[in-house]
Parts: C-alpha cells; structure tokens; sequence
C-alpha cells in the first residue's frame, strides 16, 4: 500500500481531488454548489486519510473545498 500523507481543512486540493475520485461525474458544478454543508462535512470526514476533526471545520474551509472541488471537476472534463 502507498502511504499517503495525513489531509487536513486547509488541504483543499487534496480534498477536492478525494471528493472527485468518489463521486466523478456523478456531482457537475451546478450539483456541488447545491450541496448542503452537512453532507459535504459528512464525505470529507469519511476520507480515509483524513486527520481533521469535526471541530476544526467552519464554513470558510467548506466554500474553498467546495469551489475547489468545481475546479476539480471542470479540469476533467477537458480530458
């Protein structure tokens, strides 16, 4: 198995690249930005390699992995 380091809030690339991974194209960008922060809480702690707590999130971490996310998307769908 490959180590992958431990992903924390603010490693919203990372974040985004995991949500991308789990869900592809089954979120576009209009879906992602419909999202409720709680389910969007809810995935991210469920990424097995993440080392944040719930506590640590607040509503700027969710909107940065969330438009990060889109960008994520949009650099996938040009492939």
């Amino acid at each position: 198995m490959i180590f992958e380091p431990p992903i924390h809030w603010n490693d919203y690339e990372d974040i985004a690249m995991k949500l991308y991974e789990r869900f592809g194209d089954d979120f576009n960008e209009g879906r992602i930005y419909r999202l409720r922060f709680t389910d969007l809480h809810k995935w991210i702690l469920e990424i097995s390699n993440f080392a944040g707590t719930a506590e640590q999130s607040n509503e700027g971490h969710l909107e940065m992995i969330q438009s990060t996310w889109v960008y994520e998307w949009r650099d996938n769908q040009k492939k």
